[in-house]
């Protein structure tokens, strides 16, 4: 018995998962050839996303463009529209559609249209509605406007839009080879395009989010094909690091061409070895906190708030039945004093409802948000908001609510528990920071002794808390936004450093895929040759080879 252990256990071992170096080797191997060319597609795209995003619609500049608000035609108060449409109205925003007062109900995505001079239901635009909103979109284009066609399914820049379908596309045919979508549901332009924004668009976020609109259009495919890629690139780096560290020799024992060498390979191999090395790592960290970024199998879910949390700075539910058509039109008037409201939105705080609107930029300087996607670190003004009381709509308009209570909101969010501490911010923190410098500040930052270990960020401009965070979600924010996104504190505002580096690091990581190109190509036209040569073998008995530690042993 003795005498045949080793025969077995050598046959045992030529078993590829049955010996570890045969189980790193191969893993690595195989997936690499499988996922080199998704490897290449990440880090070149992740590059041009730091420049570019895809094209979209900046709410200041769909502000700028909006029609200005005139209640003269006003026959119906906010309640009576929604009790006539039979919808909910706690979400609202009054704004012009064809020249014609409308309330929108149910927030900015699909929303219901009420017309608020006869209670109609708006029903849809057509083309040649369509065509006018187009052209108030682009007061200076000079050219007939074309009818493109309906859009009735995702093109590649609605996806991110569906609920505004169907669309009516028109073409400007100028210089910018501009498009614009037009939404039959809302009457509104949701979506414009350029040239450069398409081209930039397709090499960053579609290569790096894999957003080719044939996958894209079913969710979860899309959805289940990120997060598996994702893993199983993971398993791949790690078991690249291990293998690699393995096959390093610092003391240069491994003979090339009868050179003393640190690696046992040779020529492109080499190089894969070595940028492995040196790159191997955030290659890593960047698959891993891309997978984070689709939130799977419930990792780093935090517990949600209570229904007394969400409640203690708005009060519950918005009352529409407080908000008078009388009191609308007098609240239009007091923010006339500071500016030219287009929009009005409802909010309460505190039990009390409130009109807000945001001062519409010109069209020209509206402009400055048109290419918001191409500039995604740029610095961006803030437009300026006011508040007047829907009660009592003849007082002054105001542009925040008063910071103790923002102290009273933070007892009420979370009574029986105790405060650690309570911290008004006047910088931004590593939780609550925004790389445009567009998020508010400041910011009351309260920290609870609970077993979550929450925290909440008050703003007196938005009257309420504007980010929640737990013990876990912070974790996440490291592991998802600093090991992906590199922002860490000391890095992320200090360009164009940090740009020199997630460069630098990206090209590192492009070249330790590049580098499996042509010999991925050479195993698998080999692979090939011999199962074509030998079609009764088996792909085991093919595969089967002796694993040592010469360095031509074991060819990668």
């Amino acid at each position: 018995m003795s005498g045949t252990r080793p025969g077995l256990v050598k046959r045992l071992t030529s078993v590829w998962f049955l010996d570890w170096r045969k189980l790193l080797v191969y893993t690595h191997r195989w997936l690499g050839i499988a996922g080199c060319l998704l490897f290449i597609g990440w880090f070149f795209s992740g590059v041009v996303m730091m420049y570019a995003r895809m094209p979209g619609l900046a709410s200041e500049e769909r502000l700028g463009r909006a029609e200005p608000l005139d209640l003269t035609a006003a026959t119906l108060s906010p309640a009576e529209a929604a009790e006539r449409a039979g919808v909910r109205g706690d979400q609202l925003t009054v704004g012009m559609l064809q020249g014609r007062p409308v309330y929108r109900f149910g927030g900015n995505r699909a929303p219901t249209v009420v017309f608020a001079d006869d209670g109609d239901v708006f029903a849809g635009m057509s083309a040649e509605e369509a065509v006018q909103v187009a052209r108030r979109y682009a007061p200076h284009h000079q050219q007939p406007i074309r009818y493109d066609g309906s859009v009735t399914e995702p093109d590649q820049w609605t996806l991110q839009a569906r609920q505004s379908m169907p669309m009516h596309r028109f073409a400007l045919d100028d210089g910018e080879a501009t498009y614009l979508y037009v939404s039959e549901v809302s009457g509104s332009v949701v979506v414009r395009t350029t040239r450069r924004e398409r081209f930039w668009g397709y090499l960053g976020p579609v290569v790096h989010w894999v957003y080719f609109t044939p996958l894209r259009r079913n969710g979860a495919a899309w959805t289940e094909f990120v997060i598996w890629s994702s893993l199983i690139g993971c398993v791949m780096c790690v078991a690249g690091l291990v293998w690699g560290l393995w096959r390093f020799s610092p003391f240069a024992r491994f003979r090339l061409r009868r050179v003393a060498s640190r690696t046992p390979y040779s020529g492109w191999m080499m190089w894969h070895h070595y940028a492995g090395l040196i790159f191997g790592v955030i290659t890593l960290t960047w698959t891993y906190s891309g997978l984070l970024s689709m939130a799977p199998f419930n990792w780093f879910r935090a517990p949600a708030g209570s229904r007394v949390e969400r409640d203690a700075a708005t009060g519950g539910r918005v009352r529409i039945d407080q908000l008078s058509l009388d009191g609308l039109r007098q609240a239009v008037d007091t923010l006339k004093a500071s500016f030219e409201p287009k929009e009005l939105e409802v909010m309460q705080f505190k039990g009390e409802p409130y009109w807000t609107a945001l001062r519409a930029p010109s069209v020209e300087d509206a402009d400055r948000w048109m290419h918001a996607g191409l500039i995604p670190r740029a610095p961006l003004p803030r437009l300026e908001q006011r508040y007047v009381s829907a009660l009592r709509p003849a007082s002054a308009s105001f542009t925040r609510f008063p910071d103790q209570a923002m102290a009273e909101i933070a007892k009420a969010a979370m009574p029986d528990v105790p405060i650690k501490d309570a911290v008004w911010l006047h910088d931004y923190d590593s939780y609550y920071y925004d790389s445009r410098g567009t998020r508010a500040l400041p910011v009351l930052r309260v920290r609870y002794d609970d077993a979550y270990s929450t925290w909440i960020y008050l703003d007196p401009a938005r009257g309420g808390i504007v980010q929640r965070s737990v013990s876990v979600t912070r974790l996440r924010r490291w592991l998802y936004q600093g090991l992906h996104s590199l922002d860490f504190p000391f890095l992320y505002y200090k360009r164009p450093l940090w740009d020199a580096v997630v460069i630098a690091l990206s090209i590192g990581g492009a070249a330790l895929s590049v580098t499996t190109l042509l010999p991925a190509y050479r195993r698998l036209r080999r692979r090939t040759r011999e199962l074509a040569a030998r079609p009764g073998r088996s792909r085991r008995a093919v595969s089967r080879a002796p694993v040592g530690t010469g360095a031509s042993r074991i060819r990668r």
